[in-house]
């Protein structure tokens, strides 16, 4: 048995609980700031409020966030459940707290781009933050898995990444059920480089959807348009990850996380509104007060090809979906789908 602190309450840390729990682990479930409320009804119901779930009935403590010191003392694991947007209150308030000697995993997805266009992951930006004089073991969740149904215990394949393979094994033995399974990669920046741009990807496949059904929602859903996206979505995202320097088997990682993000949740929302009509600005309202990390990636990941280019390091002209969906939600585009721009000839 070890003890895992979970900092950030939102649905897929919470999620974790499942597996975590069953290896009889002692699970301390942090919440941020903003997870007063649900920290406060699980801990007196067991009901998770955004998840929609009972959680684990033991082994399982919840914490407010001023009491985050108590929940790491003596912890073997921290395991980072912030969303992207809160990657840097978790940067400035709790990396600074957490001894060198506990490891830390984050289930963040997602890139940070630097002024330079440059693309790099959370774990690389988490150890940026840290002072000269601090050292910290940060590993990451890959791969395709909804916080809800690996919550009802539908079988996941997931990937844990970072540089201690070691590290990597114990951590599988902590969180590895009959139905959550996991393989190791030390390609960090494979691993998260795929597993962030599929957000980006989904928003743009999702169009389709949108598009068929139309704008008052009564057209029927059409697949030859998403699986001609979900192709051009691979295309991209194996060159991008060609670029970064990650091995090319991560582009499992994508299409699998591509799949399960197209066939739900938030992500596929806001491409349905943007497909069928609605400005970025309008379908924004519509989701008000929903997380789209999509929004965010999306703009970082075009932004990073587009300095490519600049760099003559690419053609921009290989990109079209993404600079597309760039179009959409930052400079007030109309969906267009640039059908002509993924054709191609190859000669052998």
């Amino acid at each position: 048995m070890s003890i895992i602190t979970i900092i950030g309450a939102g649905q897929m840390a919470s999620a974790l609980t499942f597996p975590a729990t069953e290896n009889n682990n002692k699970i301390r479930l942090v919440g941020t700031p903003l997870d007063r409320e649900i920290i406060n009804t699980a801990k007196a119901t067991g009901f998770h409020s955004t998840l929609k779930r009972q959680l684990p009935e033991t082994g399982i403590e919840y914490y407010q966030i001023e009491d985050v010191n108590e929940a790491i003392d003596g912890a073997e694991l921290i395991i980072c459940g912030v969303s992207s947007f809160g990657v840097d209150w978790f940067a400035d308030n709790i990396l600074p707290i957490i001894p060198e000697e506990i490891p830390i995993l984050s289930i963040t997805k997602g890139m940070i781009t630097e002024e330079d266009g440059k693309m790099i992951n959370y774990p690389q930006y988490f150890l940026s933050k840290l002072p000269s004089n601090k050292k910290l073991s940060i590993s990451a969740v890959g791969g395709p898995c909804t916080s809800y149904e690996l919550a009802d215990k539908d079988n996941s394949e997931v990937v844990f990444c970072g540089d201690d393979i070691n590290l990597l094994r114990k951590f599988k033995s902590l969180f590895e059920t009959s139905y959550y399974h996991i393989s190791l990669s030390t390609d960090i920046v494979g691993v998260e480089c795929a597993v962030a741009l599929k957000n980006a990807y989904a928003l743009g496949v999702s169009l389709a959807i949108g598009l068929a059904i139309g704008a008052d929602g009564s057209g029927k859903e059409h697949y030859n348009s998403q699986a001609a996206l979900f192709g051009q979505s691979i295309k991209e995202a194996k060159r991008i990850l060609e670029i970064v320097g990650g091995g090319e088997e991560n582009i499992i990682y994508f299409g699998g996380d591509l799949y399960v993000t197209v066939f739900g949740g938030r992500t596929r929302r806001i491409g349905t509104l943007l497909g069928q009509g609605f400005s970025f600005e309008e379908a924004m309202e519509q989701l008000k007060g929903v997380t789209l990390e999509s929004v965010v990636i999306a703009t970082r990941a075009a932004k990073y090809v587009r300095c490519l280019a600049e760099r003559g390091v690419v053609k921009l002209s290989d990109f079209p979906m993404i600079t597309h969906i760039d179009e959409i939600i930052n400079s007030d585009g109309k969906v267009n789908i640039p059908w002509k721009a993924f054709e191609s000839e190859k000669i052998l």
